[in-house]
């Protein structure tokens, strides 16, 4: 489990917008923010 002010570890994602990696964000603030749309109505 991450904490706040930990490192990220490396891991691509698929977004609506493509692929990211955090290694392309190394040195920026990253926030993840995800839910799991099979549990929601939208």
């Amino acid at each position: 489990m991450l904490n706040v002010g930990d490192k990220a570890p490396d891991f691509t994602a698929e977004t609506t917008q493509g692929s990211i990696a955090t290694a392309d964000l190394r040195g920026k603030k990253l926030l993840l923010f995800f839910y799991p749309k099979n549990e929601t109505s939208g």
